[in-house]
């Protein structure tokens, strides 16, 4: 596996919401590091992460390859996504450190952006190492 395939069955995963194709772009020990201070381990490590896509519709997913190499490579990555639950919401709203949203009980959950960038590393076709740096934002309407 190279970057441009891991991002095209990242994007497939993602846009699916689906975490047994996320969990196989990954060696079985794998790791997804979704910040510098959290990383999911292994196949039930990473599926469980995964389940709060299952909270986002309407993904879509736009990356672009900025290195590659052997064995490693580089993507920014662009995603929007609606927000279809109040517990997808305050996974965000705690995120982030602040309330950016003022926010009543009742009004439309917002559109979400992310974007970001992943490194990732690659051993016997399957990623065993990956690690992104992202921000999100309410799209702006």
């Amino acid at each position: 596996m190279d970057i441009e395939h891991f991002m095209q069955g990242y994007k497939e995963a993602w846009e699916q919401r689906d975490q047994k194709l996320f969990c196989a772009l990954f060696t079985p020990e794998g790791t997804y590091r979704n910040t510098p201070f959290a990383v999911q381990r292994g196949y039930e490590e990473l599926a469980a992460y995964w389940q709060r896509v299952k909270l986002q519709e309407d993904v879509a997913v736009n990356y672009e390859v900025l290195a590659s190499a052997p064995g490693s490579g580089i993507a920014h990555w662009h995603v929007t996504y609606q927000v279809a639950s109040e517990e997808l919401f305050r996974i965000w709203a705690a995120s982030t450190g602040t309330n950016l949203i003022g926010r009543k009980p009742g009004d439309p959950l917002p559109r979400m952006v992310l974007d970001g960038v992943l490194q990732a590393s690659f051993d016997g076709g399957l990623c065993t190492d990956c690690r992104l740096w992202w921000h999100s934002l309410p799209l702006a309407g």
